[in-house]
């Protein structure tokens, strides 16, 4: 009698910790499958090709991911400013940004050089030096502060808008009041012309032109067009002084918290969507060019001479912000400029 007491305690016991090892279990199971919310966040329009690419993005990693990552999308700065952006990034409020370089440099201050004036040639040297050596450098530096790098994207070729006065040398910025980029290197470079910069974030811009704040500001035609900038304008001077790539990263802090098989989704973004990205923006470009023109916006592309004369005027900017950067700076320059 005794004997099988302790028999059916023992199974009793057994079948219970059989439970306990299924429950335990089913709830792991459960956990792992939870839905992750990833918040993108950036000042691009709606309607752009820069949208296109994120949504484009976005079913990659839900699909990819088995819909365990919901993403969701933060347009036209509905989040805030760049700089704003990018410190919540590197917090983890924010999952994802997608912005500028020199955006991302006002914590990762190497990067500021990447949109030193007349740095490269063409877009495709811009691609090859980016997509080559300065990935791996790029990628290391923002790992260092914060953040994961996912993918490159396109802004453009920066050039001059002006209100009133048309632009054809160095000396007839002098005296300009322009809207800058929050960096250290657009900053740098508006006052090797003589302009002098006003910091102002991308909600506050069209704005601050209508009243006067600022004379002028420099971006791409199609960044212009998305913004309705252009319509505070009456001149362009097709400059291309200052190749912008995008960027997209991932909050460090979030992304090394998920499990191996869906950072390797974050890792594993189609070629064809960085490189149809880019062309989608730069297929665009003559289209807006006879458009600004449309618009009575008179339109200068300068000749090889009044481009050698604003190369002459910004040569230091480079070396000069380097320097404030440190050796990192001066090292990803140094790659930049195929050394």
């Amino acid at each position: 009698m005794k004997r099988t007491t302790r028999i059916t305690l023992l199974l009793a016991a057994l079948s219970a910790a059989t439970c306990l090892i299924l429950i335990v279990g089913g709830e792991q199971s459960a956990g792992a499958q939870e839905t992750i919310t990833m918040k993108i966040a950036t000042v691009a329009p709606e309607g752009t090709p820069w949208e296109k690419q994120l949504r484009s993005f976005k079913r990659h990693v839900e699909e990819g991911s088995g819909g365990r990552i919901r993403v969701k999308m933060f347009m036209g700065g509905s989040l805030g400013g760049e700089k704003t952006l990018v410190r919540r990034t590197a917090q983890g409020t924010i999952q994802c940004f997608g912005g500028s370089t020199a955006a991302l440099g006002s914590i990762v201050d190497e990067l500021n050089v990447i949109e030193a004036p007349y740095l490269f040639s063409s877009e495709q040297a811009a691609d090859r030096i980016l997509d080559g050596a300065a990935k791996d450098i790029v990628a290391r530096a923002v790992s260092a502060r914060g953040f994961h790098f996912g993918f490159w994207a396109e802004n453009g070729f920066r050039s001059w808008f002006t209100r009133e006065r048309p632009i054809r040398t160095p000396q007839d910025m002098r005296g300009l009041r322009m809207r800058s980029q929050e960096a250290l290197v657009h900053l740098e470079t508006y006052r090797a012309v003589g302009a002098s910069p006003v910091a102002i974030d991308v909600t506050n811009v069209l704005t601050s032109l209508q009243t006067g704040v600022v004379d002028g500001f420099d971006n791409t035609p199609l960044f212009s067009f998305a913004t309705s900038w252009y319509q505070a304008a009456h001149h362009l001077n097709l400059s291309q002084h200052s190749y912008q790539p995008g960027i997209i990263v991932y909050s460090k802090t979030w992304y090394d918290a998920l499990p191996a098989d869906l950072r390797a989704v974050l890792d594993s973004v189609p070629a064809d969507l960085i490189t149809d990205g880019r062309r989608s923006v730069r297929q665009m470009e003559p289209i807006l060019l006879r458009n600004l023109e449309r618009r009575q916006i008179q339109v200068h592309r300068p000749s090889a001479g009044e481009r050698a004369a604003f190369v002459a005027a910004t040569a230091g900017v480079a070396d000069r912000v380097a320097r404030k950067t440190g050796p990192n700076g001066r090292n990803l320059l140094r790659v930049l400029r195929g050394r």
